[in-house]
């Protein structure tokens, strides 16, 4: 374990490390020796592998960022050196090789064994169980690149949604699970982004999308849907904050070598007229001499058609073109290709959506007296929308 090279960086794992530590304790006395294997077993439960120790610990060969996970997720492995190559072989032996060794077999070669006693009956067994997939054949090689093409390699693989965070790219360790099917209505409006997605999946040129619309109509439920149902396909999210655009530059120079395609999400975007930062936007989205990269697309939510707050005593003051300077604040949701608005329901469209929710909820039977309690709601929260009809659903299903 020691001598591993190219995936050296399991090493760095939680899993992996405790396992180094009870293998180093071979030769340690009886007291070094059982805490190194109550810490190793702990882990394991900890990450609920105690049944399956070989899947954990060659799972954390699919998300190693190295030479051959970059060169792989790149489709360059090929033209890696044969000593690398051979390099891998070794570790991929060796990591299948450790992720065998059962409990028995640690504690017929510690080198105290005889003095265990009737102590080593007493100490908790883990199971090896079956590595991955990729690892389940002698052509590891070939369907870890195939892996790392597909996924990419490193935290990329190991997450979908990140956001942008202290100058680096930060995964969201629980993102938001809702899928395309579980939201109702608005088939129009979510399937030109779908489709606008499917297209930038496809390698297919695409537009950068603005959702637009009242609150509470989903803009930013589709968003993250859509991440749920194609991350499979490669796509993964970074999320950046509206104050955080200035540096818009340093995120795609992080992502724009990798082989996955990416969707900036600036959520619930505005500005008002003196916020000025909107013009960083506007190079961000065409303008600027750094080029947005093939695999990037930007899709912001907004409650606004313009983005831009403007107020009638915008339209007075001292400016002697006006004029101009209110085109170049309304030019802003030009620049997005696709524009998609999400308008709030009117009633039967609203009635409808309590009705599906309420079937895929288990209600069977949607009386007028449902539906007369579902108005209720609605008024009492401001107006008809989907996010009502769901609070809604879930009201009564409490009740």
């Amino acid at each position: 374990m020691s001598s591993l090279s190219v995936y050296k960086g399991i090493m760095q794992r939680t899993v992996a490390k405790a396992y180094y530590k009870l293998l180093l304790a071979f030769d340690k006395d009886i007291f070094e020796f059982c805490r190194a294997w109550g810490e190793f077993f702990a882990v394991l439960c900890d990450r609920g592998c105690s049944d399956n120790f070989a899947k954990c610990l060659t799972e954390t060969v699919l998300f190693d960022e190295n030479a051959f996970s970059r060169a792989s997720a790149q489709g360059i492995q090929k033209e890696l050196p044969s000593t690398v190559l051979n390099a891998v072989q070794r570790d991929i032996d060796a990591i299948r090789k450790l992720g065998s060794l059962s409990p028995d077999i640690i504690l017929n070669e510690y080198k105290y064994k005889d003095e265990l006693g009737t102590l080593s009956e007493n100490l908790p067994l883990w199971k090896c169980g079956r590595p991955v997939s990729e690892f389940s054949d002698e052509n590891t090689i070939d369907r870890l690149a195939e892996f790392y093409f597909r996924n990419g390699c490193g935290v990329f693989a190991r997450y979908k949604a990140f956001i942008w965070r202290e100058h680096d790219i930060q995964p969201v360790i629980h993102p938001d699970s809702i899928r395309l099917s579980s939201l109702k209505g608005y088939d129009t409006p979510r399937g030109i982004v779908v489709n606008n997605t499917l297209a930038f999946l496809k390698g297919i040129e695409s537009n950068n999308c603005l959702l637009y619309g009242d609150r509470g109509t989903g803009k930013s439920s589709t968003v993250k849907a859509i991440l749920n149902e194609y991350s499979k396909d490669g796509l993964r999210m970074v999320e950046m904050p509206k104050e955080r655009l200035s540096e818009f530059p340093l995120l795609v120079d992080k992502i724009a070598p990798l082989p996955l395609k990416f969707v900036i999400f600036i959520d619930d975007l505005s500005f008002s007229g003196e916020d000025k930062s909107y013009a960083e936007l506007k190079a961000v989205l065409e303008g600027s001499l750094a080029a947005r990269p093939e695999n990037t697309l930007i899709y912001a939510t907004s409650n606004r058609r313009h983005i831009i707050k403007e107020t009638f005593s915008d339209r007075d003051g001292d400016d002697m073109h006006r004029n101009d300077t209110i085109q170049e604040m309304m030019s802003l949701s030009d620049r997005f290709g696709i524009t998609v608005n999400f308008s709030k329901p009117d009633k039967e469209q609203y009635l409808e959506i309590v009705k599906s929710l309420a079937k895929e909820s288990g209600i069977d039977t949607v009386t007028e007296e449902l539906c007369a309690k579902a108005e209720k709601w609605a008024i009492q929260k401001g107006g008809r929308s989907p996010r009502a009809a769901r609070q809604f659903i879930r009201q009564l299903s409490i009740e």
